[in-house]
């Protein structure tokens, strides 16, 4: 996204919103200072704080959550199909490129997601198109 980003991430242990909080404003002030100095600059890259939430307790949230993060660009306006953001994760899930950051294994485990990109595509656009009538009604 232009101005935002969102990250799901799953730790080997339970680690506390607060604890993990501060591990990514280090990361990104640590970020922030290396462009900083390499465009001989100051002043803060990002505008808003981190902002972290367990989903630990809510399977289902945490599945919404995983879909919503595919579909912000779309919604944003940005692009007319998820898979065309550029900068989203669903192109790992959905065998769209050949390279992944991603532990595709773990997320279809977790979220029961399908192992054909297709099928994951169609699954995604269900989900939007199942919320958008939930708006509508």
């Amino acid at each position: 996204m232009p101005n935002h980003f969102h990250l799901l991430i799953a730790t080997k242990v339970n680690l506390s919103d607060d604890l993990i909080n501060k591990a990514i404003q280090t990361i990104l002030s640590s970020y922030s200072q290396a462009i900083n100095k390499q465009e001989n600059r100051t002043g803060s890259l990002f505008q808003q704080h981190t902002k972290t939430k367990s989903l630990e307790s809510n399977a289902i949230y945490a599945e919404t959550c995983f879909h919503y993060i595919h579909q912000n660009p779309l919604r944003a306006g940005l692009v007319r199909d998820i898979e065309n953001w550029e900068f989203s994760s669903v192109k790992d899930y959905a065998f769209l490129r050949s390279y992944t950051i991603c532990n595709l294994a773990k997320a279809r485990l977790l979220f029961d997601l399908p192992d054909d990109g297709s099928a994951f595509l169609k699954l995604s656009y269900g989900i939007i198109l199942k919320e958008n009538l939930d708006k509508i009604m």
